[in-house]
């Protein structure tokens, strides 16, 4: 894709959403990382449905680090997947507190070697918390990125790198918040909204099969 459609498919996001922003509800870094576990295989709704709870209960990481791994359980099962991701937290927790003094890591490197955190979610952190630049390829941008022509990857890092690539290291982290809201509102999974996208006319797939 030519730069310039690059360039004009995120101007044309960027009106469509220009409050196009983190959708997980959390005041610190440590709150970011906890509500991003959480949000695997889950809606941010129902993680910001459950965190208020589990942040007056466990407010830092020193307090998750010391939880008992049943009753987190029941704080956070409505988010699925809630052993392992109560096992991962309390991990993670005790990592940061032992090994970071109590401080969520600021770079990519400390960040993945937390428990429980992926390189999206890690991604995620890093420019959301410390404004660093990076794209968190989740289903979302992985879906609308390959359809419309800015990647051209079967893979989810494949696809982190054709976007790094097309798009301007500036706009990377605020590229993911764009393709994200998009994903969700317009080039939904099953049935996209083609006549209501305003990018359309730049779109490779558009009039054509959308998979």
């Amino acid at each position: 894709m030519k730069q310039s459609d690059v360039n004009k498919i995120l101007q044309a996001l960027g009106t469509a959403y220009p409050d196009a922003r983190p959708e997980l509800a959390f005041g610190n870094p440590y709150q970011l990382i906890v509500a991003v576990i959480l949000s695997a295989q889950c809606t941010d709704k129902r993680v910001n449905s459950v965190t208020p709870a589990l942040f007056l209960k466990y407010p830092t990481p020193e307090a998750l680090a010391t939880a008992d791994q049943a009753e987190l359980e029941e704080i956070i099962k409505p988010c699925g997947f809630f052993r392992n991701k109560a096992t991962n937290l309390i991990a993670m927790a005790r990592r940061v507190t032992a090994d970071f003094g109590g401080e969520i890591p600021s770079t990519l490197a400390e960040l993945n070697t937390l428990a429980g955190v992926g390189r999206k979610t890690a991604n995620v952190v890093y420019s959301v918390a410390f404004n660093g630049n990076a794209i968190a390829v989740d289903t979302h941008v992985f879906r609308v990125a390959n359809r419309i022509g800015l990647a051209q990857s079967a893979d989810v890092l494949g696809t982190e790198k054709d976007l790094m690539r097309a798009i301007p290291e500036k706009e990377w982290s605020h590229a993911h918040h764009l393709l994200i809201f998009h994903g969700r509102r317009v080039c939904k999974a099953r049935r996209p909204l083609c006549n209501e996208c305003n990018i359309k006319d730049l779109c490779k797939t558009y009039g054509g099969e959308h998979v």
